[in-house]
């Protein structure tokens, strides 16, 4: 935590050590988690971050954690229409670079909109089929435990090829 907060903030190791009145090998021992600075290091190297002393604490693991039940998850449409399919998000929080979508797709539900985003793009069919159509390119078929995954830059839009249902993941990774 302290090596990123000091790279943000484009400040050699030396420096920050005589901000925080620390030498630079403690200072590499904490980056390394080494060592734990004192209440009154940890107060001081915030001070010379711009910080509050909190961020420098590690990120408690349950907060870290995401469990999403079978009923639970965001609703998300498809689009601004009734007949929109709606999805429900399983991992969607702020500054994360992953997002993981699951719709159940039944027929006649509305999914044909041009998507594109930034990263990378994969669908997954769990169950059912999916035609995922990409500029200049054939529809592309997948069936169950079929798996693409694409540019996100690169517009795609499904289509549901027979009238059957479809399960599907949407996976979105982000640079952030």
């Amino acid at each position: 935590m302290v090596r990123n907060l000091r790279e943000k903030s484009q400040l050699s190791m030396r420096e920050l050590a005589k901000r925080g009145g620390i030498s630079q090998p403690f200072l590499s021992q904490i980056e390394r988690g080494v060592s734990a600075p004192s209440m009154i290091t940890t107060y001081r190297l915030a001070a010379a971050l711009g910080v509050a002393p909190g961020d420098l604490l590690p990120t408690p693991i349950s907060d870290q954690i995401t469990i999403v039940r079978a009923d639970e998850g965001i609703r998300i449409p498809v689009a601004d229409r009734p007949d929109a399919a709606v999805g429900r998000a399983l991992h969607l929080r702020p500054n994360s670079p992953l997002e993981v979508i699951e719709y159940h797709i039944e027929p006649g539900q509305h999914i044909s909109e041009w998507f594109e985003s930034q990263g990378v793009t994969g669908v997954y069919v769990i169950s059912g089929n999916l035609e995922i159509e990409l500029p200049g390119l054939d529809r592309i078929r997948l069936g169950p435990r079929d798996f693409l995954s694409h540019p996100a830059t690169l517009r795609d839009r499904w289509h549901l090829p027979d009238n059957h249902p479809t399960h599907v993941l949407l996976v979105l990774s982000h640079s952030i």
